[in-house]
């Protein structure tokens, strides 16, 4: 039996060893959620457009397509993406250095050649200077080792929230990948729906139409020179951000949210029950604060 304590399951995975990869991967899967989206009716929160953590990589779920279905999967393990329909059709793109335009035009060569015929947004979305998928041809990296830690602390990650979903009765999403800002989160629900945001976009008034407690895990960039573990509240209640977290590595930044960087987490003796005393202590913040009924939602 594996545990998952064992440092296999919790790799170093320095942002600056592996930030071009990060960035090829990050518009792959960009591009295949982008399918989904294109193709799934609206489930609240878009919960129909992100990926999911598989024991070989990625996947979409099953993608309706007419009288037909398909699934797209990132395959970590092999290193490829694999297209796969329900009259038994798999087809596969190999994953390697080459820019984005190339891998664009293989992409959609491949849903071609299976009779899928899908027209997506081709900008690239929550990042600095997007560039059209099919212009940007810039070569571009791709380092099997780097990806394969990164879907191992998935993986991880991934077990563990799971875990502290499994203790809440009311409103939770699943645990899902969002392509877009390339995380791994999970949420929970007050019940209540929250003020509307003034001036806020149509994705992010869906997003953030009921009162929510998240965690998540963020490979890092910006502001936060690292990958890390995030909770925050929507709306933040007043005194959430200084309450008392655990461990004591986490703190309250100004983002607005909690953060525990991933290597205290590595590096803690217990690297699940650090992550789960993250995602619990930060919850409990959360619901106390904004006075959730903890009784009715909670085990």
């Amino acid at each position: 039996m594996v545990n998952a304590d064992q440092p296999e399951c919790w790799p170093a995975l320095p942002l600056d060893s592996w930030k071009d990869t990060y960035a090829t991967l990050h518009m792959w899967t960009q591009m295949v959620g982008k399918v989904r989206l294109a193709l799934t009716p609206l489930v609240n929160h878009w919960w129909n457009v992100p990926l999911y953590v598989t024991a070989r990589g990625l996947t979409t779920s099953r993608i309706p397509y007419g009288d037909r279905a398909f699934e797209l999967w990132f395959d970590f393990i092999q290193h490829q993406l694999v297209l796969e329909t329900n009259d038994g059709l798999i087809k596969t793109l190999p994953l390697g250095p080459r820019s984005v335009a190339e891998f664009y035009k293989q992409f959609m060569e491949l849903l071609r050649s299976a009779d899928i015929e899908v027209k997506i947004w081709r900008m690239p979305v929550e990042i600095a200077n997007p560039i059209p998928f099919d212009q940007d041809t810039v070569p571009a990296s791709y380092d099997r080792a780097s990806v394969e830690k990164f879907w191992r602390i998935l993986l991880s990650a991934d077990a563990v929230f799971n875990q502290f979903r499994a203790k809440f009765i009311g409103k939770s999403s699943p645990v899902h990948f969002f392509w877009g800002s390339f995380d791994l989160a999970v949420s929970r629900f007050s019940g209540r729906r929250a003020p509307e945001r003034p001036g806020a976009d149509a994705m992010t008034r869906e997003a953030y139409s009921h009162e929510v407690s998240s965690v998540g895990f963020w490979p890092g960039g910006g502001e936060v020179h690292g990958a890390a573990f995030y909770s925050y509240a929507a709306p933040e209640p007043q005194g959430f951000k200084e309450a008392t977290v655990r461990p004591d590595t986490a703190s309250y930044n100004k983002l607005g949210e909690f953060l525990l960087m991933y290597d205290d987490v590595r590096n803690a003796k217990s690297p699940v029950t650090a992550l789960l005393d993250f995602c619990q202590t930060t919850y409990e913040a959360a619901a106390t604060f904004g006075n959730w009924d903890r009784a009715a939602l909670e085990r």
